[in-house]
């Protein structure tokens, strides 16, 4: 550990701005979302947020952060500039994480005890579609998605089921699942190798990550690590 930043209580995820000068780290208890400046390593401001706020992400241009909030099913757009709401965008029941096209005109939003994913139009600040999902075997509210992660040309997206215990493969253009791939128990977060020749999906209840061939979807193996794993990140 090279240092450690304090913040609220029960911090979640973060996001760094492009410059890499400032994160933003969501404080489920607090409902807050801490500023930190990275040289001062230290907060600077605080921004306040509907309950449970979870899944944080950056625009690419650095000018709009995006925030869930679990219990309010609402998702927060923030004014960096300024750390003022903008927008509040009601979606999905318990929405957790995030994904954009590479032009930020969508972001993908996971509503985990929906089943589903909200489309909201990145310009517009508005909701222009949904993607549901329906694994062969399950009831419905054992699909509860969580991780999302999008290929750098917008093309397909990955959306974890969590209960289900799959991973859903969805066209981004046509917003139809094209499979559903078994992976672990609970399976949560995900991420793809820089070169997207990987997908990287961690399952909560077995411990372990499933990696994925994504030119055929098949799991190569699967790698046990630490307990109840949540998050997998790729170091960039």
């Amino acid at each position: 550990v090279e240092r450690s930043i304090e913040v609220g209580e029960d911090p979640e995820m973060f996001a760094f701005s492009p410059d890499s000068k400032r994160f933003y780290v969501s404080m489920e208890e607090d409902a807050k979302v801490a500023v930190i400046d990275v040289a001062a390593g230290k907060m600077v401001a605080e921004i306040e947020v509907g309950e449970e706020p979870e899944g944080v992400m950056m625009s690419p241009d650095g000018k709009r952060l995006y925030v869930t909030s679990e219990v309010a099913n609402m998702v927060h757009v923030i004014d960096t500039a300024t750390n003022e709401i903008a927008a509040n965008i009601v979606v999905g029941n318990r929405p957790r994480r995030f994904a954009a096209t590479p032009d930020s005109s969508e972001i993908w939003v996971t509503n985990e005890l929906g089943g589903s994913v909200t489309i909201i139009d990145g310009r517009k600040n508005e909701i222009k579609g949904t993607v549901s999902f329906a694994p062969k075997g399950f009831r419905a509210d054992d699909v509860t998605p969580v991780g999302v992660a999008m290929t750098r040309d917008g093309k397909t997206a990955y959306v974890t089921l969590g209960r289900a215990n799959h991973f859903a493969v969805v066209d981004v253009a046509s917003r139809a699942v094209k499979e559903y791939v078994l992976v672990g128990q609970r399976a949560w977060g995900v991420t793809l190798s820089r070169d997207e020749s990987r997908l990287f999906v961690v399952n909560g209840l077995s411990d372990d990550m499933s990696i994925v061939d994504t030119r055929t979807n098949k799991v190569l193996r699967s790698v046990p690590v630490g307990r109840v794993p949540h998050t997998a990140v790729i170091d960039d």
